[in-house]
């Protein structure tokens, strides 16, 4: 029997119990993507997922939340320098690692301290 793999359908990051507008103020404000309704049998676990650009991410809310420090999901981007102006622009923080070959990349972190990787292609 075979498989194959075909995108990665969503991420998951966790936030502190309440923490659901922080991740609204960062995921929807600054980002831009859009929230959905998450399912009925679900909502009631709190928390909140967003959408755009090919990725989704959901943010559930633990009583025990550590921030993730080095695990993060790597999103590429089409105008790296833009997404890096936006969050420089509404105060997060952007650091650039120039060690990822192929590619320009830098990380962020969401207002819980959720790392987060966004990369582009290099051409040419």
């Amino acid at each position: 029997m075979t498989f194959v793999f075909e995108r990665l359908h969503h991420i998951q990051v966790l936030c502190p119990p309440g923490g659901e507008d922080v991740a609204r103020g960062f995921y929807a404000g600054v980002l831009g993507l859009e929230e959905f309704a998450k399912p009925p049998a679900l909502a009631a676990r709190g928390g909140c997922w967003f959408r755009g650009g090919g990725w989704e991410i959901h943010v559930s809310p633990v009583a025990d939340f550590a921030a993730a420090v080095r695990a993060h999901p790597g999103v590429l981007v089409n105008g790296l320098e833009g997404l890096a102006l936006k969050l420089e622009t509404a105060g997060r923080p952007v650091e650039w690692d120039h060690h990822f070959p192929g590619h320009r990349r830098f990380y962020s972190q969401d207002d819980h301290g959720n790392r987060l990787e966004f990369l582009e292609a290099i051409t040419g």
